[in-house]
């Protein structure tokens, strides 16, 4: 069915039925304005945007997984700042090309997410664009004051610890231009047997909210903490320069799946590049005070990769041989740019 069939509020109705309210502070949703309840806990809000040809390629992203990796963009910037997400305003910007069946399938993403994270999406718009699709996710959190964490909090000593691996998104995104390139020189079928991991963690990766109560349950608070999106190197520099310190990042320490390290060795391409500058990870980056050590050395899923040195030091890799190279940000650079 054609969107100019049913229009667009008939099928802004058909797509808000599907969300139930699940948090107490959402008052009143889908009105020309979200109402949500104030408390005395402080509100973190952020807003993400993707654009097709840009942030996603839709010749090998479906459209389920674009909408719940939306929602996982915005949510993952809350759990960054240790707060709880609770509510999500969605925009979206489509063309003609699209059709009621496709937007309801990004929707089933967006709903997925909502499930996942126990989001309320509290309001939603439908745009017309003349290229293409565009997403814009704006996350609402919440956390005591003495809970947030920012990336201005990291101090000398302070140890520097990742939850999860890194690079397996940027190796996903890899394997998928390989075989969009071949089958359209050739129209050969892809072939992605084998390489579960890395694709899941570029077309389906999770906030890491399950942190939250790992910290809360272990009486860890990070100092400062940020979320791995843009690459290792991009993002330890931002905690450095709002903390105003320096950083040894040892790259022995860095962690990188085997799963990673075999498509790495595969497609020739570095390992410790591609959790340096790859992106789109989700894993949280944060600090620590040294009197943590013993609560973070023996919990699951955590690396101890470095420390936080004075700024005048600046941050720098330490390589097994002792020697040092000083961290660039590169970033991650998608793959239509």
């Amino acid at each position: 069915m054609d969107i100019s069939e049913i229009g667009k509020f008939a099928l802004l109705d058909r797509l808000n039925a599907g969300f139930e309210a699940r948090q107490l502070t959402s008052l009143k949703t889908f009105d020309d304005a979200a109402v949500i309840a104030a408390s005395d806990r402080p509100k973190q809000i952020c807003s993400v945007i993707l654009l097709e040809g840009i942030h996603f390629n839709l010749v090998y992203m479906p459209l389920k997984h674009l909408g719940c990796k939306a929602v996982t963009h915005a949510v993952s910037k809350i759990v960054a700042m240790n707060a709880v997400p609770r509510q999500i305003l969605v925009s979206v910007g489509i063309s003609s090309r699209f059709n009621v069946a496709d937007v309801e399938d990004l929707y089933e993403g967006i709903h997925a997410a909502c499930r996942m994270y126990e989001l309320d999406l509290v309001e939603n718009n439908l745009v017309a664009s003349l290229t293409g699709m565009s997403i814009s996710v704006t996350a609402v959190g919440e956390a005591s004051e003495e809970n947030l964490c920012y990336k201005s909090g990291a101090k000398v000593n302070d140890l520097v610890c990742i939850s999860g691996n890194l690079g397996a998104a940027y190796m996903g995104l890899q394997v998928l231009e390989r075989e969009r390139r071949i089958f359209e020189s050739n129209r050969t079928q892809p072939k992605l047997e084998g390489y579960d991991y890395v694709l899941q963690k570029q077309l389906h990766p999770q906030a890491r909210i399950d942190m939250l109560k790992t910290f809360e349950d272990n009486g860890i608070k990070p100092t400062a903490m940020t979320d791995i999106t843009d690459g290792l190197a991009s993002d330890i520099l931002h905690i450095c320069k709002q903390s105003e310190v320096g950083a040894k990042i040892y790259i022995e320490k860095i962690p990188v799946s085997s799963e990673t390290f075999a498509v790495c060795g595969e497609m020739n391409f570095d390992a410790v590049t591609a959790a340096l500058n790859g992106g789109d990870d989700f894993e949280l980056l944060f600090t620590v005070p040294v009197s943590a050590y013993e609560a973070i050395k023996g919990l699951p899923g955590f690396e101890i990769i470095g420390y936080i040195s004075d700024a005048s030091q600046g941050a720098y890799l330490i390589t097994p041989e002792g020697n040092e190279l000083k961290i660039k940000a590169q970033g991650w650079t998608s793959v239509s740019e």
